[in-house]
């Protein structure tokens, strides 16, 4: 993940270019870009109220999502056999894992969302 400056950057780069486009391309764009662009508010609470990896698959990231989520089952099926502390061990690596993922959310999605744009930007020369 690049640094908060560096993805803003990125994103001002972007938008100048869109500007550069001409009208009907740049309408094409937008209309594409409302359609494809995510919400980090909506990543965040998915992260948040679920832990269980959820936002991946908001992002489209399924192998990670499918990965956390399977972590987190298995954390939570341990919690009711013999090898509970295993189990509590899981929770706790996905929850910390995860919190990073929470408190990063703004720039985690502005990065997805400046890859979408650019892949729309290059779709429309």
């Amino acid at each position: 993940m690049r640094s908060k400056g560096a993805v803003q950057e990125e994103e001002e780069r972007l938008r100048k270019l869109v500007r550069t486009l001409p009208d009907d391309k740049r309408l094409q764009f937008f209309q594409q870009a409302e359609k494809n662009l995510k919400d980090p508010d909506t990543y965040a609470a998915l992260n948040f109220l679920f832990i269980a990896g959820l936002h991946h698959f908001y992002l489209g990231k399924w192998l990670r999502g499918l990965v956390n989520l399977s972590i987190f089952l298995q954390g939570v099926v341990l919690l009711f056999t013999p090898a509970v502390i295993l189990g509590v061990l899981l929770l706790l690596a996905v929850t910390i894992i995860e919190l990073k993922a929470l408190f990063n959310s703004q720039i985690v999605v502005q990065e997805y969302n400046n890859s979408v744009m650019e892949r729309i930007y290059r779709a429309l020369l």
